[in-house]
């Protein structure tokens, strides 16, 4: 008998819409329920809206999920938990009860019309780069051979992530 092997996958987790503490905490719970184990989790980081002007702030987390599911049955469980939390796929970037996205699978490569990973835009995001710095400051790219840290320092988003307080909460 043949023993799964174990992935590690980072994720960042995010919402702007309703309780937004509330959400990434009950996807930490479908996540552990339905994928895996989440080993590591940043704090929760505040950020403008990426895409869209005139949005409010995410809410955002980096977690570091084990599986034993490959790439795609771990896509399906994360759009199925995304759809429990009330996540409707409206317009690009818009407002969401809950975004989950694989930002790196062990150092696979993958290019396929549904999944892209590493995220093929993390390098430009401050609202990925700072909450996985914190969880994986070393962890190198498999295509940019640069570091999370690396990655953050060498950013040109110039929009705001700060560290969330509560009494920030709307």
């Amino acid at each position: 008998m043949t023993v799964p092997s174990l992935h590690d996958v980072y994720l960042l987790t995010g919402s702007n819409q309703g309780d937004r503490r509330e959400q990434l905490s009950q996807a930490i719970t479908a996540l552990e329920r339905d994928a895996g184990m989440v080993v590591r989790a940043s704090g929760l980081y505040e950020t403008e809206a990426w895409g869209l002007e005139g949005l409010p702030a995410h809410l955002n987390q980096a977690l570091l999920l084990q599986t034993t599911l490959a790439p795609l049955p771990l896509l399906d469980v994360i759009q199925e938990i995304e759809q429990r939390l009330g996540r409707v796929r409206q317009e690009r970037w818009g407002v969401r009860a809950i975004d989950i996205d694989i930002i790196y699978f062990d150092d696979l490569v993958l290019d396929l019309p549904q999944l892209v990973i590493p995220h093929p835009l993390m390098q430009e995001r401050n609202f990925v780069l700072a909450p996985l710095n914190e969880i994986a400051p070393g962890l190198v790219h498999p295509v940019r051979h640069k570091t999370t840290s690396e990655l953050l320092q060498q950013s040109s988003d110039k929009l705001l992530v700060w560290p969330y307080t509560p009494a920030t909460d709307s």
